[in-house]
């Protein structure tokens, strides 16, 4: 797999080639050495902050892709963010920072986009299991932050569902403006103030991060599944029944439920994924929001507030999906 962008060092930013004293490897000309694992080139540390994301990507390579699913669910969240069409893709150079398994993936590359993806987890496996055969696609396991090309080389970047969990969410925007070329085009979201985190969840989250449960968190939430999803189809189909979803009391405990439990549910949002279906979504988000090392919440004030303060223009914020929503472009 050949990268469609030059690849510079993430430290020298020098023009890396590939190595002929290291085999499958990249260097730069002050020596520094990226291996390329499994035909994806790898920029930084095995072990890091994201291991959860990338212990559940490759455990769900298949499961948010529209194309597995049978639904539009990506393709209509992705068509919203990019302002209501996807030909804004067509015959564009895009960054994804941060690509997961490549729900957006796909639909990126079905819209007609050159797509360069990076994530700084071992998701990155499951992306290229999914589309390395794609001669239009490149991966690579990189921090956005830090990503081994030049800046202003992209005519839009996408980021959708990740700024939230890097380190210092203002870095990671002022690094994805950075890669836009003058005129290029972001897309981001965001969690808002009002995420819901329950008290169950804080306390799971609390646990399995202060006692670095991680490596085990996948098989802990299956357990937690499998003990409470019962429950939350049963309230889930006390309420919708319409001989009885009038009863004042019931709306009022299935509510009073969703914001007891711990486990994701979208029953209510995606009923269309079918009930076995939305048993594997509500474990795949739930060990998602249980095992996240950062969590950041940003008002839609702030949101833009940064995206003026880096010089962005023609900014549109809304509050859509998993809270923020926004796209900007950079005029120069």
């Amino acid at each position: 797999m050949k990268s469609f962008i030059p690849l510079i060092c993430p430290k020298h930013a020098l023009r890396l080639s590939p190595s002929n004293e290291h085999p499958k490897s990249y260097c730069c000309p002050l020596g520094c050495v990226f291996p390329v694992v499994g035909g994806i080139p790898r920029f930084v540390p095995g072990n890091n902050y994201a291991d959860s994301f990338g212990r559940q990507w490759n455990a769900f390579r298949c499961t948010q892709l529209d194309s597995f699913t049978g639904t539009s669910i990506s393709r209509d969240r992705l068509k919203r963010i990019a302002g209501g069409s996807l030909d804004v893709f067509k015959g564009k150079t895009v960054l994804e920072a941060g690509c997961g398994a490549g729900r957006f993936t796909e639909i990126m590359l079905d819209a007609g986009a050159r797509l360069f993806t990076a994530d700084i987890s071992s998701a990155v496996e499951a992306n290229f299991a999914n589309f390395g055969n794609n001669e239009k696609y490149f991966v690579c396991q990189a921090d956005i932050i830090n990503l081994p090309v030049a800046p202003a080389l992209f005519d839009i970047v996408v980021c959708i569902g990740v700024i939230q969990h890097t380190p210092d969410p203002k870095e990671a925007l002022n690094a994805l403006c950075a890669q836009l070329k003058p005129g290029g085009l972001l897309l981001i979201d965001h969690y808002p103030p009002n995420y819901q985190m329950t008290f169950s969840r804080r306390l799971l989250r609390s646990f399995l991060l202060k006692h670095n449960h991680n490596e085990y968190s996948l098989e802990f939430c299956k357990i937690l599944i499998n003990f409470l999803w019962p429950l939350h189809r049963l309230s889930w189909q006390l309420f919708r029944k319409s001989a009885l979803k009038n009863f004042p009391l019931l709306p009022k405990i299935h509510s009073m439920f969703l914001r007891i439990s711990p486990v994701v549910d979208y029953q209510d949002a995606y009923p269309e994924l079918g009930p076995q279906m939305l048993k594997t979504w509500a474990l795949l988000d739930t060990h998602d929001t249980l095992t996240d090392v950062y969590k950041h919440l940003r008002s839609s004030e702030q949101i833009k507030n940064d995206l003026l303060h880096l010089g962005m223009k023609q900014i549109e914020v809304h509050f859509e999906g998993n809270g923020i929503e926004a796209r900007a472009r950079k005029i120069l």
